[in-house]
């Protein structure tokens, strides 16, 4: 959701430094160019179900940039706002679908002091707060879904939709359920702006096809048509650059509604002194068919009167049980097969942290065979899993733990059990990417019990475990050059991994990133990238984080790899955020999780690993990444814990 949507325009570790981001977009941009779909019959047929998931970005203000970053719309529709509802300086607004915050911001600007801003779009919530930290204005933002955002609940004097960011869902129900989130945060009798497209009109005028230069280089070709239920415009739009060729070729809709269908609706949910104020008119920079903006209907409406609550009492200290791996039983995944001074340190280390977040009274369970009991003879309000081990630190049970705890009703951080299970697995985990059009390396799974498979002949390769973690069967001598050397350590995993389907994949020799992401799918805090620095490694040895890397001190994969902070060009930071995000609501991930990735030869990025309950230790990767955000190791915990009670309890 943003604003100004006009698909029918006729014309863009913790002490670490920060390192900005430099531009390549022109390099990028070559690297993005897709191919067209050709000619198309029917556009419905080729919409995705949620398409403004990824078509807000940076293609969005070039194809738009006429309309929503021209300075005079945005004076005129602030001018309208003040005009129609009245509101003070002083009063609680909120700007949803606020898309790069022209609205926000023009508002702040002008003395209004409490003015937030809530988006779906990550680039466009990020590309807010850039300019406002610009300006010096203190205009907050945040990334959300219109349906449903986490703002408490009778909070705000006024709700602001603007720029036709209303009715892109599929099911009319979803137009509902935006409304419906808008009525629980006015106050009694708030304001509501609709700023929507002239539904009547637009259905009997709107242009079959167009096509404008954006710039002296770009230029767009739209077709567009009703839907068959004709309640919907939908449109194509084919953005190509003159010198390189096709850059996008996407799909989007935004449904009709006419002044009678609209009112009903408001009032139908209990709004009130529905108004149209005026037709709002748009100027284009360039001068050319307006689309969507072109006819467009400026409402407002008071919401219902509420009860009288009384003030929420003050919470109660949440009693936490901590679960972790049982130091008392082996581990063969450790160095030695059971728990070492590294790992009784890191645990001393959580403890202290866990310890100064005085909202929260912690209680460690370690001894696996008496845990079960304890939690069901006397539940805690929260279970902190961070049993990663799994259960009697076994990892095939990893995804008990969760499992159990759902049995006993107890709510818990993190991923749930079918998560653990699919990532557990990682050809699943390539599959499911595959199909979000996440790039991947080229891939073999190899049964060990099938003697007539197919080897691949593509060379560097890495072999790895199809199944596990804790880099557990990947060493310096995993990257294999030959077919003698692969037939050799594929001998070598089947003796120490009897049994176990292996992966020979293509070894990606570019650069190593993770990407860290804490939250649940509608208020994510993406953590700055970590890039993986190789350049102290011997250079006999292989560029690979590898069992060592974890577990051996004497090892130079242990000493000599360091983490920084990555520095990265637009494109590809937004790349890596973007499959992040999709991949963690596809997998169903909860509350923090991790993902890997590294380039080829080519630059081109591809995903190595998705971690659901990432390592959670003061040295690993997840903590170094907060900390380049300037966040402390008790800071991380708090927020994973904090997301966990949002999803659980809501605005606890």
């Amino acid at each position: 959701m943003i604003k100004g949507f006009k698909p029918m325009s006729s014309a863009t570790p913790n002490n670490q430094q920060p390192v900005s981001s430099k531009s390549a977009s022109r390099k990028k941009e070559k690297n993005s160019s897709n191919k067209t779909l050709g000619p198309v019959s029917d556009l419905e047929r080729h919409l995705p179900a949620e398409w403004w998931k990824d078509l807000f970005n940076s293609f969005y203000l070039k194809t738009d940039g006429d309309v929503v970053e021209n300075s005079l719309n945005t004076v005129r529709d602030v001018d309208l706002i003040i005009e129609s509802t009245g509101i003070s300086s002083e009063d609680h607004i909120l700007d949803l679908c606020c898309g790069q915050g022209r609205h926000s911001m023009e508002l702040t600007s002008r003395g209004y002091q409490n003015v937030t801003g809530i988006d779906r779009s990550r680039y466009l919530v990020r590309l807010a707060r850039k300019r406002a930290k610009s300006r010096g204005l203190k205009t907050s933002f945040s990334q959300g879904d219109a349906r449903k955002f986490r703002i408490p609940d009778d909070s705000k004097d006024c709700v602001l939709l603007m720029g036709n960011s209303f009715g892109y869902f599929e099911r009319e129900e979803d137009d509902t359920n935006v409304l419906e989130s808008v009525k629980r945060v006015l106050k009694s009798k708030g304001k509501l702006v609709l700023d929507i497209v002239d539904g009547v009109w637009m259905s009997q005028n709107f242009e079959p096809r167009s096509w404008e230069w954006i710039d002296q280089v770009h230029f767009v070709n739209r077709e567009r048509s009703l839907s068959t239920d004709g309640k919907r415009i939908i449109s194509r739009e084919v953005i190509t650059n003159s010198e390189i060729g096709v850059l996008a070729d996407q799909f989007y809709a935004e449904r009709l509604y006419s002044l009678d269908e609209i009112t009903s609706l408001l009032n139908k949910l209990g709004f009130t002194d529905v108004k149209v104020f005026t037709k709002l008119t748009s100027e284009s920079t360039r001068n050319q068919d307006l689309g969507m903006m072109a006819h467009r209907l400026f409402m407002t409406a008071v919401s219902p009167v509420k009860k009288v609550t009384k003030p929420t009492p003050k919470v109660k200290t949440i009693q936490v049980a901590v679960l972790m791996g049982d130091s008392n039983l082996p581990d063969t995944v450790k160095m030695g097969g059971k728990f070492n001074e590294e790992d009784f340190e890191t645990i001393k280390i959580l403890k202290k942290n866990l310890e100064s977040l005085t909202d929260y009274k912690f209680q460690y369970l370690e001894d696996h065979k008496t845990f079960f009991n304890r939690l069901s003879t006397k539940a805690p309000d929260l279970v902190f899993n961070l049993c990663d081990e799994g259960f009697k630190n076994q990892a095939t049970m990893e995804l008990h733990i969760p499992a159990y705890l759902e049995l006993l009703n107890i709510p818990y951080t993190g991923a749930g059990p079918g998560c653990l299970w699919l990532c557990y697995n990682k050809s699943n985990v390539r599959s499911i990417a595959a199909s979000l059009d996440v790039d991947v390396p080229t891939e073999t799974y190899f049964d060990p019990a099938d003697q007539a498979a197919n080897l691949p002949s593509l060379f560097p390769a890495l072999i790895k475990p199809n199944c596990g973690d804790s880099s557990i069967g990947i060493t310096q001598h995993a990257v294999v050059h030959n077919a003698m050397e692969l037939m050799s350590y594929l001998d070598h995993l089947r003796e120490i991994l009897p049994g176990i389907p292996l992966l020979i994949q293509e070894f990606l020799e570019g650069t190593e990133y993770s990407v860290g992401l804490i939250g649940n799918a509608d208020k994510f805090e993406v953590l700055p990238i970590l890039e993986v620095d190789y350049s102290k490694l011997p250079p006999e040895l292989p560029q690979v984080l590898s069992y060592e890397s974890k577990w051996d001190p004497d090892s130079p994969y242990w000493s000599d790899i360091r983490y920084k902070e990555a520095v990265l060009d637009d494109e590809t930071h937004r790349k890596l955020i973007h499959f992040s995000s999709r991949l963690f609501e596809r997998l169903e991930c909860r509350d923090y999780a991790r993902f890997d990735f590294r380039t080829d030869a080519t630059g081109r990025v591809k995903l190595l690993e998705v971690n659901p309950n990432p390592g959670w230790c003061w040295d690993g990767k997840l903590n170094l990444m907060a900390g380049f955000a300037g966040y402390d190791y008790s800071d991380l915990l708090k927020m994973i814990l904090q997301a966990a009670k949002e999803r659980i309890w809501g605005n606890y």
